[in-house]
Order: structure tokens, then C-alpha cells, then sequence
């Protein structure tokens, strides 16, 4: 049973369902989307990595005539399976309490147990000889008790070191030493039609090696991760492969495998996405040495430069990020960045669209300068700031959340409520407020009926209006009930979400 995203851009919506790998199928029991948490710091005080030649002589593996054999035989030990588990509630019918059939039961309903355990499965990757291993986020996340079974049969107890759910990233730690690694490459340097391994544990059936080539690179829109800049393959993935590793022909790893697209199958439709080597190395190197991945933070909700709004904003191309908010007291607001600006550089380097400059700035840690290029009104400005820590690197890893780690809020993901999105939800133009981006199965919010794409205008009774407002509010609640007014398709309804 795959981890199930119910909701992809428009353009994808009646056609593709995005399925996270971790899940397990093999297991019978879903491993469906795991809240984020943040784990204890770790005494690593530098990144671990261990590179290995391909080959004995040569630092590189090469095809031979028979196949590609010499690039994935030494790859092979270094992946490993993983199986996780956690306890979860199990929903009652609401027919137990309906008085006719407690009376018709004598008033002793039949009960079904409160909880059940559910498992997941998925993969890993070795990073170095003693026992760190790096695989997904939604592998592991709240698992109870965690399994790391390597090639050679041998099986470990599994320890989270840190997880990033806003990359979909994890760090595993296993006792023992000596362990075969495999050498990190250069996601920088792909190009579309490379050769391109995956390999895993799909379905449970056992480590297996699939082969493609590079479909596309810089993938991003999903509403997957918040972080997005997948690599696309056609290699064979499928559930169970998530966390795994993609190689290329050198046998290096260049990213780790996280998620499909199905078409409704379940299974491998030749477009799957892994995380980028460069971007696992950055998070992990900030799990090992902070215990939480730490990024920079300007404090402004940016969007796509449409031709429309190109136009509208008398700018040349469709390039850039267009601010849509600015955070009051952020490091933006401070430096003058208003509504209305559309950021084309920083640091002397272009910026592609929204997503493009998301990632180079979380790519930065918080207190360093950096300068800006901003066309404001048809005119260009020169703005430097410096940055601040992402609220989600100081709260619990929660995307866009200040929720705390015993909030009946935690692990919901609200963005801003931007004019696009609310032409696209059919929303009035005037509607103030956050919408939903994620909703954790099996969480207070999602037992109480929040869903994606319902629009946040109230938390116990006071208006919000930007994703601070819902930080400041969620945090003032602390780990009593919220009370929710929510728009949802146009129809304003309360809902109560209650502490567990």
C-alpha cells in the first residue's frame, strides 16, 4: 500500500496520483505520511563521508561488454532495507454511539482496539563504514522501532540521528563498523539522458537494481516536500525503493529515491523523483552537526511571475519572485522589501522563479549577507539584508508551523494565501487567511476533519491573516484545543481539534 498524495498542481490532478515509497505493501499495512519531528542532537561535530574507487585501479567503474555488472556490484552492499514501526489509533465507528444501538446491544457495543501497529518499508543508503546510513523522512518518521536489514543478511536495531521533513530527509545510525560505502557524486553535473541506477527493495521482494536514463532535473511544483529539486528517471522505482539509492554510470550516488508517479497503478509508470545527492549532503551535514537542519530565512511570501502579472508589473520576462507578503519584523521587512517586488538576483546570480530562490536562500545559513536585485514599479533597487533562521528550523522541523511537540497542531503545513491560489480554490478576492498544504494521517487535526486546501481565517476566535499570524497563535495555544473557522469551498465551518 503506497503513501498517497491526494493532491498534485492542476494540471496533473485527474490524471496522476504521487505515491511516497516508503510504504509497505509487501507488509499489508500502509505507512501513510508520518508527521515531522525533531530528534536529539548529535555529537558529530563534522559531516561523515567515505568515498571508495569503483574500481580496483581505476576510481571508476565502466560497463564491460556483458553489462553493467562492474558499476553496480560494488554498489549493491552499500543498501540496505528498512522497517519501521509505530503505534496508531484506530477511528470507532460512530454508530457505537448512536442510543438505539447501545440499547439494542444491552448497552455492551462491541469494541474493536484502540490502537493497531502499523509498519512501513523502505531503504537506506550507507554513508560511512560505521553505521550512518541516510534514507527518507516519511521511512521512519514517529517510528516506534526501526530494523536495518544489509545485503549480506546481517540485521541491526536502527537509531534516528535527526530527520529533515521539510527535504524528506533522514539520518539512521546502526552499532557496527567496517561497512561497505558508496562514493557521493555530483548532482550539479547531471544532464538529461545520462544513465541513471536505482536500487532498492521494492515491495519487499529483496534488493533489486533497476536501470534508466535522466528524464529531466530541477523538478519542482509537487507540493511534495518544501523543498523541491528532484531528479526525474524512468529507472524502475516502486514502492518499498524509497530512501534508496540512484546511481549513475560511474557507480557514484546522485540522489536518493523518494517518489513515483502512479496513474492510479500503485506501481512504476517510468517517472519517479529522487532527492539530489547535493542537497541530502547539505542536510546531513546539518543533522550531524546541529542535530536540525538550519536554514536562512528573508521573512516574505513569494510566487510565480506570470505573463499576466509580468505585464501587469511592467517587467520584461516572466522571471524572478514576486513577493506576495512581507512578515512583519522579518529580516525583508526590515530592509524594505515590500509587497509588490520582484526579486531577479541574488548575490549576482539570476533567479528562476520562486522555487529557485526557496532553495538558495535555505541553502544559507542565518546571519549571512546577502545582496538583492529587486524591480519595484520598473525600477531596479539594490537591497542588501541579513538573514535570519527559518521558523520551521527553530520550532520542531513542522513545514510553515510554529506548532509545538505536543500540540494538536503539529505536523500541519499551511502556506500563504496567495491571490493565484485563491483563484484557483474559487475563493472571494478580498478572503484573508492560510491554507492547508498538509494534514499528518492519523493526527488530531486530521481526526477532527482538517483537510488540504481548507483555508484557516480563525484560531480561537482571532484573525489570521499570513503564516505568522498562524505561528503566533498555534504557539499561544500551546497543547490545549484549537478552535478552527474554516473556509472550504466558499462554506465557512468550525472545527475543534482536541489534544491527544
Amino acid at each position: 500500500m503506497g503513501r498517497w498524495f491526494a493532491q498534485v498542481r492542476n494540471s496533473v490532478l485527474t490524471t496522476i496520483a504521487l505515491c511516497m515509497l516508503a510504504s509497505g505493501a509487501a507488509l499489508g499495512i500502509g505507512a501513510a505520511s508520518w508527521a515531522g519531528h525533531l530528534f536529539p542532537h548529535s555529537s558529530h561535530d563534522a559531516p561523515i563521508y567515505v568515498s571508495r574507487a569503483m574500481a580496483a585501479g581505476t576510481g571508476s567503474a565502466t560497463a564491460n561488454s556483458m553489462g553493467f555488472a562492474p558499476i553496480l556490484q560494488p554498489a549493491l552492499p552499500a543498501v540496505v532495507s528498512i522497517t519501521s514501526s509505530r503505534m496508531v489509533k484506530v477511528p470507532q465507528m460512530p454508530l457505537f454511539n448512536d442510543p438505539f444501538f447501545q440499547q439494542f446491544f444491552g448497552g455492551q457495543l462491541p469494541r474493536g482496539p484502540q490502537q493497531q501497529r502499523e509498519r512501513g518499508l523502505g531503504s537506506g543508503v550507507i554513508v560511512s563504514a560505521d553505521g550512518y546510513i541516510l534514507t527518507n523522512n516519511h521511512v521512519i518518521d514517529k517510528a516506534t522501532d526501526i530494523k536495518v536489514l544489509l545485503a549480506d543478511k546481517r540485521q541491526f536495531p536502527g537509531k534516528i540521528i535527526g530527520a529533515d521533513p521539510q527535504s524528506d530527509l533522514a539520518v539512521v545510525k546502526i552499532d557496527a563498523t567496517g561497512l561497505p560505502t558508496i562514493t557521493l557524486g555530483d548532482s550539479s553535473k547531471l544532464r538529461v539522458g545520462d544513465y541513471a541506477f536505482a536500487i532498492g527493495n521494492p515491495f519487499g521482494v529483496g534488493e533489486t537494481a533497476t536501470m534508466g536514463i535522466i528524464s529531466a532535473t530541477g523538478r519542482n511544483g509537487f507540493d511534495i516536500e518544501d523543498y523541491e529539486d528532484f531528479i526525474q528517471t524512468d529507472a524502475a522505482i516502486n514502492p518499498g525503493n524509497s530512501g534508496g539509492a540512484l546511481l549513475n554510470a560511474r557507480g557514484e550516488l546522485i540522489g536518493i529515491n523518494t517518489a513515483i508517479i502512479t496513474g492510479g497503478s500503485g506501481g512504476n509508470q517510468g517517472i519517479g523523483f529522487a532527492i539530489p545527492i547535493n542537497m541530502a549532503k547539505h542536510v546531513m551535514d546539518q543533522i550531524l552537526q546541529h542535530g536540525k537542519v538550519v536554514r536562512g530565512y528573508i521573512g516574505v511570501g513569494i510566487q510565480e511571475v506570470t505573463p499576466a502579472l509580468a505585464k501587469a508589473f511592467k517587467v520584461p520576462e516572466e522571471k524572478g519572485a514576486l513577493i506576495s507578503n512581507v512578515d512583519p519584523n522579518s529580516p525583508g521587512a526590515k530592509a524594505g522589501l515590500q509587497t509588490g517586488d520582484i526579486i531577479t538576483e541574488l548575490n549576482n546570480q539570476p533567479v528562476n522563479g520562486p522555487n529557485d530562490l526557496r532553495l538558495k536562500i535555505g541553502a544559507l545559513a542565518p546571519g549571512t549577507t546577502v545582496h538583492l536585485k529587486v524591480n519595484r514599479n520598473g525600477e531596479t533597487r539594490d537591497v542588501s539584508l541579513v538573514l535570519g533562521e527559518t521558523p520551521a528550523s527553530k520550532g520542531t522541523g513542522n513545514a510553515a508551523s510554529g506548532a509545538a511537540r505536543n500540540s494538536p497542531m503539529r505536523g500541519v503545513q499551511v502556506d500563504e494565501l496567495t491571490s493565484d491560489i485563491r483563484q484557483q480554490l474559487g475563493l472571494k478576492p478580498g478572503l484573508k487567511g492560510v491554507v492547508v498544504s498538509g494534514v499528518p494521517d492519523s493526527s488530531p487535526a486530521s481526526d477532527a476533519g482538517l483537510q488540504v486546501g481548507d483555508v484557516i481565517v480563525e484560531i480561537n476566535r482571532q484573525p489570521v491573516s499570513s503564516v505568522a499570524d498562524y505561528d503566533r497563535l498555534i504557539r499561544q495555544a500551546g497543547d490545549s484545543s484549537v478552535v478552527l473557522l474554516v473556509n472550504r469551498n466558499g462554506t465557512t465551518v468550525f472545527i475543534v481539534v482536541q489534544p491527544e
